[in-house]
């Protein structure tokens, strides 16, 4: 049974923290690292914003629909809440790049202010150095726009039909795709292309608020969590079968199979693990981590890019010198990752909170 009034997500910050952690390894291994992790922590995070931002939608939808003007407060407090809590470090960030003159921020600096990086990316058809990984911010934002008027107007009888059509939808755009040989990246970065992440997670927070008994019934059977890792796991191995390594297996199926891993995954969080799951996820580190995770996924490119951190940068330049002391170290990857992981851990701390919590707090004053 589930006591919606009662916090019982205390395991989503572990799940932060697992997402982040996967993009980090892969931008910090680089050609070490021969599994998609980054892609595999970003379709989590979609997972879980989909389930988050619906369930916020759907129960704030049911409480203002029925009032006299409720369209115009509904949508007041969700956007207050997510400007909030996403736009102060994000444009405090690309303005900090800017004055730094950080490539490429001040040749692309309108796209970056409008949360367009990843329109950028797949209309020029190639990426963004250190600013990358901005692109999937931009997805978040886009989806937001569209969203919650979407919620709101959709009765909820038709409601499991939208999910259904963003996770069909979105397969069959990157299906087109790869069929007609668009190059790779554009089905990865744009919004549509994304939206059975957001769509599965949609699906969580319907059967969650709705139809709670349906929804502990099915993600308290563990053979489908590890059905769906199974499932996961084949898609990655026949993708490796592939010379190319952005295929049809990759470009389409891959990131259906994670998000319905995600949705088994974060599904079984929201209830709760037990054993060594419980023990991950809900480790005061792990806790910490995810709480921090935003300013953690922003900052980490800044700090070190396997592919784009040149010799001369900071980060490079301290390693450099803690080698005259650890010569044994010299060349170590999984060192530069650790010194890496300090710095970038240090970095969000001090922005969560000198920055970020102080404005969250503000949310207080705009509660659903």
């Amino acid at each position: 049974m589930i006591h919606k009034e009662e916090s019982y997500f205390k395991q989503l910050d572990g799940v932060r923290f697992v997402a982040v952690a996967l993009v980090l390894w892969d931008h910090w291994m680089g050609e070490y690292n021969k599994i998609p992790f980054g892609a595999l922590g970003v379709n989590l995070f979609f997972v879980l914003s989909g389930f988050l931002i619906t369930r916020i939608l759907l129960n704030s939808k049911d409480k203002y629909q029925p009032q006299v003007g409720g369209l115009g407060v509904y949508l007041k407090k969700f956007y207050v809440r997510r400007t909030i809590r996403i736009f102060p470090v994000y444009y405090l960030t690309i303005a900090a790049l800017f004055l730094l003159n950080v490539p490429p921020v001040r040749q692309t600096w309108g796209w970056c202010v409008l949360y367009a990086s990843n329109i950028y990316i797949a209309f020029y058809q190639r990426w963004m150095g250190t600013i990358d990984h901005l692109w999937s911010l931009a997805v978040e934002e886009q989806f937001y726009i569209f969203f919650p008027l979407t919620v709101f107007f959709v009765p909820r009888r038709h409601f499991l039909k939208l999910t259904a059509a963003m996770i069909v939808g979105s397969v069959l755009l990157r299906l087109y795709c790869s069929l007609t040989g668009v190059w790779w990246g554009v089905p990865y970065v744009l919004m549509p292309t994304c939206l059975d992440a957001f769509g599965l997670g949609g699906l969580m927070a319907y059967l969650f608020t709705y139809q709670s008994e349906l929804y502990v019934k099915i993600i308290n059977q563990t053979k489908y969590l590890i059905m769906s890792l199974l499932l996961l796991v084949l898609v990655l191995f026949l993708s490796k079968t592939y010379t190319e390594p952005h295929n049809i297996m990759f470009s389409v199926w891959e990131r259906l199979a994670a998000s319905v891993f995600g949705f088994f995954f974060i599904g079984k969080a929201v209830l709760g693990y037990g054993g060594l799951a419980k023990t991950i996820l809900e480790h005061p580190v792990s806790s910490y981590l995810g709480r921090i995770s935003y300013g953690i996924y922003i900052y980490h490119n800044f700090v070190y890019n396997f592919y784009h951190t040149t010799a001369a940068h900071p980060t490079l330049r301290i390693i450099n010198r803690m080698y005259q002391y650890l010569p044994a170290l010299v060349g170590s990857q999984v060192f530069i990752v650790l010194v890496s992981l300090v710095l970038t851990v240090a970095l969000a701390s001090v922005s969560w909170f000198l920055i970020e919590k102080p404005i969250n707090s503000l949310k207080d004053r705009f509660q659903y």
